[in-house]
């Protein structure tokens, strides 16, 4: 039999370790058991940690294109709240929650991701998409159509660290590249708030430095992890060692032609983006 090219079949089927994870049919057997595993997971805990998602040579490659990357990449410094919106004026002048924290991070976007690397074709994989879609549950699931925040390669370096915050998306979507020497543990506050609101003592507890509420779970290179990250307070510990830690950061909507708005995308991707909506939008009115 002849093997279909690499470039005409779904690379899901090359990269992910199927005995493992079979993913590609989710409907029978192994496949159906290991979905409703992960399905339970979302449903108890609020997220779906997949350790060794990717076969050992296909996250050399994968971590190798995004190394090659990263030196083209801007280095961001995002200031936001948790809730990486305006400050509630209500809120008194002592409150954490008024709080801002920097985030620095050296960050590619979609934009800067070529179409032929191996780390976006995965994205645009139709089996991983509709993984991700059958463990959330959801009727319907689109990859985002937005030019800079669809698919992201970030890296914080040694010294850096992810700021505490809430995602602007009911779950987020990373794969692990690259692991730090020490420390960049994922962090999070589980279900810290609902839709009908928040838990301020454990929040409060938690911006005042007293981790005893917080959790983590082990995230080694390679790993894939669906994470309800809209409604638990999270982020990730300072990174030690000699190398940054690399994720790569796949959004999902339940809508399809998804975009997110041009002040998000301003205050996230820095003066760069700024420039191409401006040159868009004086393209546009001629």
């Amino acid at each position: 039999m002849t093997e279909t090219p690499l470039t005409q079949r779904d690379i899901a089927l090359d990269l992910v370790d199927l005995d493992r994870y079979p993913i590609a049919d989710l409907d029978r057997g192994p496949g159906a058991a290991f979905l409703a595993q992960c399905q339970d997971s979302m449903q108890t805990n609020g997220w779906c940690n997949l350790d060794g998602f990717i076969r050992g040579d296909a996250l050399e490659r994968l971590n190798a294109e995004a190394n090659q990357l990263l030196p083209t990449a801007e280095v961001l410094h995002v200031k936001r709240n948790i809730y990486q919106g305006a400050i509630d004026p209500s809120l008194p002048e002592d409150d954490p929650r008024r709080k801002e924290f920097t985030h620095i991070a050296v960050q590619l976007a979609d934009d800067q991701i070529p179409v032929s690397t191996e780390v976006k074709r995965l994205y645009h994989s139709d089996i991983l998409t509709e993984f991700v879609r059958r463990v959330q549950k959801k009727d319907q699931l689109f990859r985002c159509a937005d030019p800079f925040q669809a698919l992201n390669i970030v890296a914080l370096r040694p010294e850096s660290w992810h700021a505490w915050h809430y995602d602007t998306t009911e779950c987020t979507v990373t794969l692990l590249l690259q692991a730090a020497e020490q420390g960049g543990e994922f962090t999070f506050l589980p279900n810290s708030r609902t839709d009908d609101g928040e838990d301020r003592a454990a929040v409060d507890q938690l911006l005042a430095g007293d981790m005893s509420g917080a959790m983590s779970f082990s995230r080694g290179a390679g790993t894939f992890t669906l994470f309800r990250g809209g409604y638990s307070l999270h982020g990730v510990t300072k990174v030690e060692g000699n190398h940054p830690r690399i994720s790569a950061i796949l959004t999902y909507d339940e809508q399809p032609g998804q975009v997110i708005a041009d002040d998000i995308n301003i205050r996230i991707y820095g003066k760069r983006v700024e420039q191409i909506l401006a040159d868009r939008k004086a393209e546009a009115t001629g």
